[in-house]
């Protein structure tokens, strides 16, 4: 759980004439996770495809494209299929040319209409002017253009002109028509008078007859041209809905192909002899070799180098894998440490329940192999840090379905784990949400469950807006959570640096970080802290009690801390122990900020909505809360009028539902609106916030990251069978 999934380096070695055999029984147990070839045996060099492999990569673009041509999804797979090669020689010819052809008809349709769209545009403004289009040019003695501009200020511009004998001007919606005589034989008469001018030109299409008539015909052009458009794009959708299936078995089946045919690449070869080395868990190592020796019986060796230990790099290699190397190497099964360059990947060996945790440390990286993994601390803090800080009923039901969607609904792993994540948020969001008696922030299950079947007197926890000495608590309790959270951080620490780089190295920048906040902690929270009549937290005080002693232990601690971190990081250690002293620590009372800033948003929904009376007791009154375990005075109460008016009570708020039809509708808008806001916002504070506190406080105690991903040599096949 804490550590990968160990993994054994194996190696298989034999004559050239069984390789493919070889390839074939590797691919299908899907084990292998291949290492490349260094070029460290004497006499090996990297080995070249198998016959085929050009013919299968160029068979599988051919298919990709085909499947983008045709829009082809994994929704429109069928039942799977045996695919031979003789159908990929036929049947995706035949394909590929009434593909192809279609696609080339298609897009000389929509060249075409996209040029009948510009002439339409084009020959749009000169039906405004009412003029034949073939009256707009042909003349030899004047000058005509037609655009877009101010018609007023083209007549002044013309009228100045001394180039410019006569003119006239026709204008329609935005569009202008202009008829110059130049004085003379001035071929820019026209333009020199038109200089300054804000008018731009339109091409005069060449056309005769009314511009009326001539956009019409576009018009009519452009229907037929749609139409044939349309008709390409059904023969289109009908070759996707006849051939997908096909396509997607057949881009699986070349997939497959390419990808034994190429595997060579990542061997040793010669000429006569082959040597491939790879990862496989360890307690798969039996399995291997049956499947290997049933494909090719004594024509291949099979040997396990080494059995990785759980140790960095920097302290030993594998073998070579030459027979006596080999036989050196394994030495009877005991475990070899490895070389970082020639790590094994990374399989996290975590319980159904913590898998969807996988995905918030992968947020971060892989754990290395020697690394711990978090993974399951994510899981017993997040959605816990979650919950509490939201902690209601209905927010929780909330989110749980929204992790469910993204569960189901994706086939994206990681999403997948995520929603799984959010599920168990949700469920801690409900959890705490009964406890603290609130569903959507009103106390009815309070009411009805905590009073009305167990018979207590309020709901056994409260978050803090009307019951102060709880917001005291909790902020005190924040504390101890980051002690608590912290301190796993410093143990796996301990483990990771006392592996890598010794204990001493391991104490130092661990345990010294770890005894100066436990300490201070239990200075923090013994009554020897107390003797100056600082601030006290009551709940929490009475469940602790720690006498003086333990706070003069912890100061005592607290000072051996300094000193290994002063002696480990040098002066900056010395000025960073007040960040490993307290302020570490410190940062974890946003679990009660949020806390409380949440609660808080709901009350004023529901205050503005249903609107709240304050009840005064005539005595004070103590109520038990945890169960009995602690106890509180209270002198007021104030409830929502969510069934009932304030029965005679100070009304501190009215409500909008009280005040009228207007006031209903106007509720239910705020009721509604205001809860997602404070639903969303429990995503971006509650749950950033609690992020924050894995990565930034927990994370940067211990963890790196950097692993390799398990990738065994296979394919899982989805669209085709053997059988």
């Amino acid at each position: 759980m804490l550590r990968p999934e160990r993994m054994s380096k194996v190696s298989v070695a034999g004559s050239r004439r069984v390789l493919g055999d070889v390839i074939e029984a590797i691919h299908d147990l899907d084990l292998v996770h291949l290492s490349d070839y260094d070029g460290s045996i004497e006499g090996f060099e990297n080995g070249d495809p198998l016959e085929g492999a050009d013919e299968a990569s160029d068979k599988l673009v051919t298919v990709r494209s085909l499947k983008s041509t045709l829009g082809v999804s994994e929704e429109d797979a069928g039942p799977t299929r045996i695919v031979t090669d003789e159908a990929l020689e036929t049947e995706l010819e035949e394909i590929r040319v009434e593909v192809n052809e279609l696609d080339d008809r298609q897009s000389e349709l929509e060249d075409e209409l996209r040029a009948i769209e510009e002439r339409i545009d084009a020959a749009e403004p000169f039906a405004d002017l009412g003029i034949d289009l073939d009256l707009l040019s042909g003349y030899d003695s004047l000058q005509v253009e037609v655009g877009e501009g101010n018609a007023d200020a083209i007549r002044s511009a013309l009228q100045e002109s001394e180039a410019v004998a006569a003119f006239e001007l026709f204008t329609g919606d935005g569009t202008v028509g202009v008829f110059v005589r130049p004085r003379g034989d001035d071929p820019a008469a026209l333009d020199d008078a038109l200089v300054g001018v804000d008018f731009a030109r339109l091409e005069i299409p060449d056309a005769e007859g009314s511009p009326e008539s001539y956009v019409e015909e576009l018009r009519h052009e452009r229907q037929t041209l749609e139409s044939k458009l349309e008709n390409v794009e059904n023969e289109l959708e009908n070759l996707r809905l006849e051939h997908a299936g096909f396509l997607l078995a057949a881009e699986e089946k070349l997939a497959i192909d390419v990808q034994k045919t190429e595997v060579p690449l990542q061997f040793a070869t010669t000429e006569h002899a082959f040597v491939a080395e790879g990862w496989i868990p360890s307690g798969e190592y039996s399995t291997f070799v049956e499947h290997v020796q049933n494909a090719v019986g004594e024509h291949a060796a099979v040997e396990e180098l080494e059995v990785a230990d759980y140790e960095p790099s920097g302290h030993g290699h594998h073998a070579p894998a030459d027979e006596a190397s080999a036989e050196a190497a394994t030495d009877g099964g005991t475990s070899a440490e490895f070389d970082e360059d020639d790590s094994p990947p990374v399989i996290q060996d975590n319980p159904g329940p913590v898998k969807p945790f996988e995905a918030l440390t992968e947020v971060i990286n892989r754990p290395k192999y020697t690394e711990l993994d978090p993974s399951i601390v994510l899981f017993l803090t997040f959605p816990a840090f979650y919950g509490f800080m939201i902690g209601d009923l209905g927010y929780g039901i909330l989110y749980a379905a929204l992790g469910y969607w993204l569960y189901a609904g994706f086939e994206s792993e990681m999403i997948s784990k995520l929603g799984g994540v959010a599920m168990w948020a949700g469920g801690f969001t409900a959890l705490f949400g009964v406890l603290y008696g609130e569903i959507f922030g009103l106390h009815l299950v309070t009411e009805y469950l905590w009073h009305g079947v167990v018979g207590l007197a309020d709901a056994p926890l409260k978050k803090g807006l009307h019951v102060g000495a709880f917001a005291e608590l909790w902020l005190a309790a924040s504390l101890l959570f980051g002690v608590a959270h912290l301190a796993v951080g410093y143990m796996f620490g301990l483990v990771n640096e006392s592996r890598s780089h010794g204990l001493k190295a391991a104490v130092t920048e661990s345990g010294g970080p770890l005894l100066l906040m436990a300490g201070v902690a239990a200075w923090l929270f013994s009554t020897h802290m107390q003797s100056g009549g600082g601030p006290r937290p009551e709940l929490l005080y009475r469940a602790l009690e720690l006498p003086p002693i333990v706070g003069i232990v912890g100061l005592g601690l607290a000072l051996v801390g300094l000193v290994l971190v002063t002696i480990g990081e040098g002066a900056a250690g010395f000025l960073e122990s007040p960040t490993y002293a307290l302020v570490n620590t410190v940062s974890y009372t946003r679990i009660a900020a949020v806390l409380l800033a949440k609660a808080g948003m709901a009350y004023v929904v529901n205050l503005l909505v249903f609107g709240a009376y304050e009840v005064h007791l005539k005595e004070p009154e103590t109520i038990d809360y945890m169960f009995g375990l602690f106890s509180t005075t209270i002198e007021h109460e104030t409830h929502f009028m969510v069934f009932s008016g304030s029965h005679g009570y100070e009304t501190l708020f009215p409500g909008l539902i009280h005040m009228g039809w207007g006031g209903v509708i106007a509720g239910v808008i705020v009721l509604v609106l205001g809860h997602l806001l404070v639903l969303a916002l429990g995503v971006t504070s509650a749950g950033l916030q609690t992020l924050r506190l894995e990565y930034v406080e927990f994370f940067n105690k211990f963890y790196e990251g950097g692993g390799a991903k398990y990738n065994p040599f296979g394919y899982t096949r989805n669209y085709t069978t053997e059988d």
